[in-house]
């Protein structure tokens, strides 16, 4: 599950010294715009495969009507718990904690990124070797496991790599090396978040539609947690580099719960059109062609107003007013709102086995009781769906 924050909502006028280029600007945008679509499109492929899995510590998290209504307020009370944390502790301190916890839950979300990649390209001729890690509380009759976590040797070449780019990004907070965990935290949210049902799905974007623009327009509290919070939770893109390459410092940013909280719906809609078995995907191109233009509009608006928006703003009339457009339009209007996502809602306990994002679920949320997956999922209060972009 993606380890998201309510987050920052990056403003364009942090650095008001830096003026970009007209060329450098394209690019950052130009780059921004295509990597948040990355996630999206194969999140979603991801999404139908992964709520067809027969193992249940693979399962993805199913948000049900009264879990998206409750976001709007677990995400301000959330972001608001930031911003006192950010005015009485020391900054340095918490941002340092932060990073250590992104650092563990960035190397298990990028391996598990990589590993239908790396089951593709691992030459047959090498050994797969089966390990096991085993925490177990108790003994005897009493024993309980805590963690049963079983990988192989794709699995420590992928967890190997991901943990070479986790040492980069906390010794050099490097962009790639952001941009990567960034991916990865987006890619796997949009896999293994699930909605089940396009009602809910227009509860929830409803919901932090509201929240997103009261708490960019209402107040100050998203700009202050914005230029003190430290993780990689946006997807950034210099504005300078062609001035000054890999080193460059004025960034573009989006954060990534612009990126997964349309693109869970998007995926839905995905699983609509495999379950109407007509060899099509309208309301899947229809959904993404939405974003692409709600982004771009988000874009423009910005630079004509001179002005921070809230991305959600515009994304969520695109993503949900196109494909109910095109639905009264075919006549799958009832059809599409009866929908239900076909996976089982398992119980869930707290052990964990198979892959990283497994392992990652059961440290997620391992100071608390494990609840059934229909419960509200685990989202660390809130999610991240506020930065968007900026000039800096």
């Amino acid at each position: 599950v993606i380890p998201s924050l309510t987050g920052p909502h990056e403003i364009a006028d942090i650095l008001e010294t830096f003026v970009a280029t007209p060329e450098g600007t394209a690019l950052a945008y130009g780059s921004l715009v295509f990597m948040a679509l990355l996630p999206i499109f194969f999140g979603a492929l991801r999404s139908v495969s992964c709520g067809k899995s027969k193992n249940s510590s693979d399962m993805p998290e199913t948000i049900t009507g009264r879990d998206a209504a409750r976001f709007p307020i677990i995400a301000s009370c959330t972001l608001f718990g930031l911003y006192l944390f950010f005015k009485i502790f020391s900054q340095e301190y918490i941002n340092l904690l932060l990073s250590m916890y992104f650092f563990v839950l960035g190397i298990l979300a990028l391996s598990h990124t990589m590993s239908p990649f790396m089951n593709r390209i691992f030459p047959a001729s090498i050994p797969i070797k089966q390990y096991q890690l085993l925490f177990t509380q108790g003994s005897g009759e009493t024993k309980e496991e805590i963690v049963n976590y079983e990988f192989d040797t794709k699995d420590m070449i992928c967890l190997v790599i991901s943990t070479v780019v986790g040492v980069w990004y906390i010794l050099k907070k490097h962009w790639i090396a952001n941009n990567l965990f960034g991916l990865a935290f987006a890619l796997n949210g949009v896999e293994l978040l699930h909605l089940n049902n396009i009602s809910t799905g227009c509860i929830l974007l409803g919901g932090l539609f509201v929240y997103d623009v009261f708490w960019v327009f209402g107040t100050n509290v998203m700009v202050t947690v914005a230029k003190s919070f430290e993780a990689p939770i946006k997807l950034v893109f210099p504005q300078d580099l062609l001035e000054k390459g890999l080193g460059a410092s004025q960034f573009a940013m989006l954060g990534l719960g612009d990126i997964v909280i349309p693109g869970i719906f998007i995926a839905l809609l995905l699983r609509f059109d495999v379950s109407l078995k007509k060899n099509t995907r309208t309301y899947f191109h229809t959904s993404f062609l939405a974003y692409i233009f709600g982004l771009g509009l988000t874009i423009w608006v910005m630079h004509t107003f001179k002005h921070a928006q809230p991305a959600l703003l515009y994304l969520v009339p695109a993503c949900i007013g196109f494909p109910v457009v095109v639905a009264l339009l075919k006549g799958e209007l009832t059809e599409m709102f009866s929908y239900e996502s076909s996976e089982e809602v398992l119980p869930h306990y707290p052990t964990v086995s198979g892959s990283p994002a497994s392992l990652a679920n059961s440290m997620h949320s391992s100071s608390s009781p494990r609840w059934r997956r229909n419960n509200p999922p685990v989202f660390n209060g809130a999610p991240e769906d506020g930065c968007r972009f900026m000039g800096s």
